[in-house]
């Protein structure tokens, strides 16, 4: 998931050019787009193309971000889209393993309402510092945790933290990383809200890629090629992977564990990456043609 577009509940007239965008994953956004007296609008409209056969026949990945749990909004949002094509629920303003536990239960009743085949599997923003410092403890609460997503925008503004110093991104950055690899969950970066700033999205996008983050969060669709320019791996990087295992072949037929590829040694964590490099590559090749 290299990039993450969303489209606000409000604007049904983008959802299918938000498909056709070339984005990995789509967000229909209920929460943080969609003022109080429209969400009740907003979540019949992203509940209808949700359940549509179109939503149900794109290849891209659909999420819905619902309001925070503990609401009446969230009660609706899930009962709303319970059954339906999204297969990620993007949970807001999560701070601890109990409160997502709770969240959990509420969706369960309503997919169980909705006769869900398949149950929706949850990426939960980790916005606050309380989530930040529980960020290990929230992604290992429940097995329907897919992902985690920094929300720096809500992290870093009222505490005043400037996020044009990549210290600072870096350190929140490396905190959701290790939180998320802890868990054996991925991790998403968040949006960066300058929509003509090429340079500070792919800057901040590098900093994620360089520790290990799926993919960056978009709000316009020309921040989409930004994304996987960031995501995509390079040339050389595949190259390496594959020699790395082929040599890992050579090495188990003659009873190594440890090998030496390119002049560096390499042993069952650089193979596994190398493994999952290849397979990331393999599964965006069509929406990066």
């Amino acid at each position: 998931m290299r990039s993450k577009l969303f489209v606000p509940g409000t604007q049904p007239q983008r959802f299918a050019t938000a498909l056709a965008s070339g984005a990995d994953a789509v967000s229909f956004d209920l929460e943080d787009a969609v003022p109080a007296d429209a969400k009740a609008e907003a979540r019949a409209q992203v509940a209808a193309f949700v359940h549509s056969v179109a939503a149900h026949a794109t290849p891209a990945w659909l999420i819905v971000r619902c309001n925070a749990p503990g609401t009446t909004e969230f009660e609706r949002d899930v009962a709303a889209i319970a059954g339906s094509a999204a297969r990620w629920l993007n949970l807001p303003k999560i701070h601890s393993a109990e409160q997502l536990r709770a969240a959990v239960e509420q969706i369960e009743r309503a997919e169980a309402g909705a006769g869900a085949a398949q149950p929706m599997q949850l990426l939960v923003n980790i916005e606050t510092p309380k989530a930040l410092r529980c960020a290990a403890e929230i992604a290992l609460a429940h097995p329907r945790i897919a992902a985690l997503q920094l929300g720096l925008g809500d992290l870093f503004e009222p505490a005043a933290i400037r996020r044009d110093d990549l210290a600072s991104v870096h350190a929140a950055m490396f905190a959701l990383r290790l939180a998320a690899a802890e868990a054996g969950v991925a991790a998403i970066d968040g949006a960066w809200p300058g929509l003509d700033d090429a340079d500070g999205f792919m800057a901040e996008a590098r900093l994620a890629r360089a520790l290990g983050f799926a993919g960056k969060s978009c709000i316009h669709p020309k921040q989409i090629a930004w994304a996987h320019a960031v995501f995509a791996p390079g040339a050389d990087e595949l190259a390496f992977a594959r020699r790395v295992i082929d040599a890992a072949a050579v090495a188990q037929a003659e009873g190594r564990g440890a090998f030496v590829v390119d002049g560096r040694m390499i042993d069952t964590p650089y193979l596994h990456r190398a493994r999952a490099l290849l397979a990331a590559a393999a599964s965006t090749t069509p929406t990066s043609e």
